[in-house]
């Protein structure tokens, strides 16, 4: 195991604050930046990688001095006082996992360590099913599927990580959905393995059952309707990234059952079509036919009419290519349960078309990209946001810092800010100030949450920081539109 959180004094923080550029802008005003009421603006955090987590309080409180360390790939909710929690991620190499649990108060400005272990690679504590317990904890993990549901609970599905103490059985991809009570303070383990790489299981379509599951999936697109009901979609089912589904699975919390919704289905009397190629249609109209191919690492939202959308990722495209990143976006209506393609290219490795920056086209369509994932957001006014990832640009490929948003009533996409092309380094500014020139670098893996107010929040990834060295980030970032 490693030791992962580090404790300093309140002092130590302030100086490791200033070091990071957190002290007085510079007196000559003519090289000072205008300061901004909108745009982007350096909330927390190193920036430089590497940082680790520090707590200065005790487990549970929260503090302006707490900052959860450098870390991708984790998983966000926002609860219904408008709080910010995130658990897990990847840190410090490719076989280093965590199980921390915190919450961030934007109104305060404080974080709390919550729940979870200081150390990486722990293995799950399950206890029973369906029995809260202080005790309880899901092994570390990155890439699972989150959702908060009415009743304030976080929820998360999957991932590839640690399921329970086993030997060959204690890494892989995971298949257990656990729920989160903040009233409590306690995990439940609700339904799934606690082993990993298990494969997915249904009898009939479209019928309920306990016995059904979606298998251990990393990368999967999770949203959460009006109902209560928790779906997922497509995901890739090993590690290498090579075996991807496009099933799409609905649960019901009221009776714990999963029900099988559509993709490419069983072959024969087990085992799962993977790796399947995507059926189009035609643009903007929905059909029975219609079937997003397989993949992993698309970036999704929930519209206010309880549609599913999704853009991208790494998977199959129309013509049945080898797995490439993507950037078509489709809808899925869970009423009359079709596909519509809706925008975007139905051949892999696509660039992008930026048009003009802040101005909406019907023309403009962002490149191809993935990995866990795009991150995005759903504004007070029902438009969809998407920051960066590993994709394409106007002409070249890697790590991404463009801002898109997507007016769902005009199908067109903005170019907002950001560069039109990969490599982009992040514009620090003063710590709590907006400025025009302030920009988060390109990256990917990062997370994030929208607060009551419509601003736009994000954490984390892996990018270059401000001395242009590439690596795990813990920056907050806020977008006030």
């Amino acid at each position: 195991m490693h030791t992962f959180l580090k404790v300093l004094t309140s002092s130590a923080m302030l100086l490791l604050l200033s070091a990071c550029g957190g002290g007085s802008s510079s007196s000559d005003s003519s090289s000072t930046p205008a300061v901004s009421t909108t745009g982007w603006t350096w909330v927390g955090g190193s920036k430089y990688s590497g940082a680790y987590s520090y707590n200065f309080t005790a487990q549970g409180e929260g503090s302006a001095l707490n900052m959860p360390g450098a870390r991708s790939t984790s998983v966000s909710w926002v609860d219904r006082d408008g709080n910010f929690w995130l658990f897990g991620g990847l840190t410090e190499n490719a076989l280093t996992f965590l199980s921390d649990l915190w919450k961030y108060n934007p109104k305060t400005k404080e974080w709390a360590w919550l729940k979870g272990s200081l150390t990486t690679n722990t293995v799950g504590n399950y206890g029973t099913q369906n029995i809260s317990a202080s005790s309880n904890a899901p092994g570390a993990r990155i890439g699972p599927v989150a959702w908060t549901d009415t009743n304030g609970n976080l929820w998360m599905y999957g991932g590839f990580g640690y399921g329970e103490a086993g030997g060959l059985n204690a890494i892989g991809t995971l298949n257990d959905l656990w729920k989160y009570s903040i009233a409590t303070g306690l995990w439940t383990w609700v339904s799934g393995s606690k082993l990993v790489n298990q494969v997915p299981a249904y009898v009939t379509k479209d019928v309920a059952s306990t016995s059904n599951t979606p298998g251990g999936i990393v990368g999967a697109n999770g949203w959460i309707t009006s109902n209560g009901r928790l779906w997922i979609f497509g995901g890739a089912a090993d590690a290498a990234l090579t075996i991807t589904y496009n099933n799409l699975w609905e649960f019901n919390p009221s009776d714990s059952t999963w029900t099988f919704r559509g993709g490419a289905g069983k072959n024969g009397a087990s085992s799962y079509l993977t790796n399947s190629a995507g059926v189009y249609g035609t643009k903007t109209v929905s059909a029975a036919a219609n079937q997003p191919g397989s993949r992993l690492d698309a970036v999704s939202w929930l519209d206010s009419s309880d549609n599913l959308w999704f853009f991208g990722g790494n998977g199959w495209d129309s013509a049945g290519s080898s797995a490439a990143i993507l950037n078509d976006l489709w809808k899925y209506n869970i009423t009359t349960k079709q596909w519509t393609w809706m925008n975007g290219n139905n051949v892999n490795n696509a660039f992008a078309t930026y048009g003009t920056l802040g101005v909406p086209a019907s023309s403009n369509t962002p490149g191809a990209r993935w990995y866990r994932s795009p991150f995005a957001w759903v504004d007070t006014s029902g438009s969809f946001w998407m920051f960066g990832a590993d994709g394409n640009g106007a002409t070249k490929s890697g790590l991404l810092n463009d801002w898109w948003k997507y007016n769902a009533s005009t199908n067109q996409w903005t170019w907002v800010s950001g560069s039109n092309e990969p490599g982009a380094n992040s514009v620090y500014g003063t710590l709590g100030v907006s400025t025009v020139s302030n920009q988060p670098g390109s990256r990917k893996d990062t997370i994030g949450w929208s607060d009551t107010s419509g601003n736009l929040w994000m954490f984390s990834g892996y990018g270059p920081d401000a001395s242009g060295s590439s690596g795990y980030l813990n920056d907050l970032w806020k977008f006030t539109q």
